[in-house]
């Protein structure tokens, strides 16, 4: 298992180590002791999956309490996903970081507290799993909008497609005006 800090050094993409032979294929997505070892040392306490259809954007979401960090895979499809590091005292605030993860690379990626989290799906389904180290807390939940220009976050969304966007997640607020971390 390789774990790859990206540009936010925080934001950890993990590649599996994968078993393949004609009968499919065999990997470790989650140890405790190699996460550990690489500085992800949380307890996670929640299983989540989500699926979408081809064109849908999710988030870009966080909780200002219950914080979760969270372990996130594609076990169908494709996304192009997103961590937005919220933490003011941070030298990479309001900075972001994209990457495809799919069914067939079998990446994952570590977005830790304090970060917003969203994905776009790039296939005709995508099958998110992720794993949360905090529960799920309505009262804590907030949105920053996907199309903040302040973020200036490179979807790839043609300039034709509009995104499958909830209502909620039009509710969003800019950056400018959310509620973050110190």
């Amino acid at each position: 298992m390789k774990f790859i800090p990206t540009d936010i050094p925080e934001v950890i993409l993990i590649e599996p180590k994968i078993y393949s032979d004609q009968r499919g294929f065999f990997m470790e997505s989650y140890q405790k002791m190699k996460f550990s070892q690489a500085g992800i040392d949380y307890e996670f306490v929640q299983d989540n999956h989500s699926s979408s259809k081809q064109g849908t954007l999710r988030g870009l979401h966080y909780q200002v309490t219950h914080t979760q960090g969270k372990l996130v895979r594609v076990v169908i499809g494709a996304i192009f996903d997103v961590a937005v590091d919220l933490r003011k005292s941070s030298s990479t605030y309001g900075k972001w970081v994209g990457l495809h993860l799919s069914e067939e690379n079998r990446h994952q990626l570590w977005v830790p507290p304090g970060f917003a989290h969203g994905f776009y799906t790039l296939s005709a389904q995508a099958d998110v799993v992720y794993k949360a180290t905090d529960y799920f807390d309505p009262e804590g939940e907030r949105c920053i909008r996907w199309d903040d220009p302040d973020l200036a976050i490179e979807w790839p969304i043609s300039s034709e497609i509009q995104p499958l966007i909830s209502v909620k997640d039009q509710a969003g607020v800019f950056l400018a005006d959310a509620e973050v971390f110190e």
